[in-house]
């Protein structure tokens, strides 16, 4: 990408669960900073410890306050060590995820965080496919309310089929069905598609084509070139069409780095976006 024309039209936000990884969690917004980057998000960042010790909470806390860098989306309790994508449409998950709600949401707010992601889960035998979506509506309605309760969006993304082949959201449509579910059944309007171009466009979806359908939803946009999910320049994508589409289509948001360094060394892999469209507007 040597024309930045489009992508200057955007702000950027570094995923500190991918990028960086090659650190301790906490040295990871400082490394952002330096980097120029002023705004990150997360995935769930305690594991399977769905309530963490406040130690821990006030220790992430302020990695992020002490860098100078806003955390500006965090994933619900999804335990991606276990290989799952998601929790809330697991019956085996309904306590801990529940329970998880009040953590994600006080650490949101007290971060200024207004973007939080509930992956939807893998099916899983032992329930069927109504069961489970029954039980995700009933999970997302609640992480809804308590999103909206600090001004937050709840985010709904969808995955991709080769890597995530029990996931059951794997296509915009398939997302922004269950957006519109959990807004018809709060009322409140604040439930919004994570729009990932990487795993999009591993499902084979036209990207414009989901674009122009579906940026009025948008809540969020990620990106990782593909196959391979390393940085922009490094593979099919074509990100300054991408973004100048994004533009047209009237998406005002941030866009997400979520994208592992093609040479393990995420302070090299940022050669693409020049320092100066790094910090957020």
């Amino acid at each position: 990408m040597n024309d930045v024309t489009a992508a200057a039209k955007h702000s950027y936000t570094v995923n500190l669960s991918i990028l960086f990884s090659e650190l301790p969690l906490l040295e990871r917004p400082a490394a952002a900073a330096a980097a120029g980057f002023t705004a990150a998000e997360l995935w769930w960042p305690f594991g399977a410890e769905h309530t963490p010790a406040q130690a821990e909470l006030d220790e992430l806390r302020k990695a992020f306050t002490d860098a100078g860098v806003q955390l500006t989306g965090l994933n619900f309790l999804d335990d991606l060590t276990k290989g799952a994508r998601g929790t809330v449409s697991v019956p085996a998950e309904k306590e801990r995820f529940r329970e998880n709600i009040p953590v994600t949401v006080a650490l949101a707010e007290s971060l200024g965080t207004k973007a939080l992601n509930a992956l939807y889960g893998n099916r899983v035998e032992g329930a069927t496919a109504a069961e489970q979506d029954e039980l995700a509506l009933e999970n997302l309605a609640l992480a809804a309310r308590a999103a909206h309760s600090i001004g937050a969006v709840l985010l709904i993304e969808a995955l991709n089929r080769p890597e995530s082949p029990d996931y059951p959201l794997v296509s915009a449509a398939a997302a922004v069905e269950v957006v519109d579910k959990v807004n018809a059944a709060t009322g409140l309007g604040n439930a919004k598609f994570l729009c990932d171009l990487y795993h999009l466009a591993r499902n084979g979806e036209d990207l414009a084509a989901v674009i122009d359908t579906y940026a009025d939803r948008f809540g969020h946009v990620q990106i990782a070139d593909t196959p391979a999910r390393n940085e922009p320049g490094t593979g099919k994508l074509d990100f300054e069409d991408l973004f100048a589409r994004l533009t047209a289509a009237g998406y005002t948001g941030r866009i997400g780095l979520e994208y592992r360094p093609a040479n393990g060394v995420s302070a090299d892999s940022f050669e693409w976006l020049p320092r100066e469209l790094r910090a957020a507007n």
